[in-house]
């Protein structure tokens, strides 16, 4: 699926920087997200990232994986983004949930739902345990991955693995039982 941020740089006439974005976009797009929770601000995130990869390619080392490096820098540009002044006020103002729903069979309508439900509960998780199940279960890091792209120890990543785990199940309990 060709999103906005791709047809952007299609534009720029480098081979190089289209094949990145083929092939880490959607990734990157999705962390964005997974960090911010806002859809343009992803976009821009997004954007932002494979123009700073493309003019600095030379300064990756391959002490890192690839996408653990992209991954670096998506959050350093999220975390600086998420602290400015202009992304608060577009949060607190500018983020209208869409309210559409699929009208399809029941057991696909459930299913939708549960997922939705489930993707709710992740990102109203502290950014510090949603960001480590996200990089966990959505774009299959390892532990130690995780632990050297947000400069923390292994020992530390486990922990909020756990407890994001176990905070996702509590609510997922709570929704079930109140349903």
């Amino acid at each position: 699926m060709e999103t906005e941020y791709l047809k952007y740089f299609q534009e720029v006439d480098s081979t190089e920087l289209y094949n990145l974005m083929t092939q880490y976009g959607d990734d990157v797009w999705r962390y964005a997200y997974a960090l911010t929770g806002n859809y343009e601000q992803s976009n821009d995130i997004a954007q932002e990232v494979f123009l700073k990869v493309h003019l600095k390619m030379s300064t990756f080392r391959g002490q890192s994986s690839f996408k653990t490096w992209l991954f670096s820098i998506t959050r350093n540009i999220a975390i600086n983004e998420m602290r400015s002044g202009y992304f608060r006020r577009i949060l607190l103002f500018g983020n209208v949930k869409s309210t559409q729903v699929a009208q399809s069979a029941e057991g696909d309508y459930m299913a939708n739902q549960a997922a939705a439900d489930l993707r709710k509960i992740i990102m109203g998780l502290s950014r510090k345990l949603r960001e480590v199940l996200i990089l966990n279960l959505e774009h299959e890091l390892t532990i130690q991955e995780i632990a050297e792209l947000l400069h923390i120890s292994e020992g530390t990543v486990k922990s909020r693995m756990s407890r994001a785990r176990k905070e996702v199940e509590r609510r997922w309990r709570n929704l079930n039982h109140e349903s």
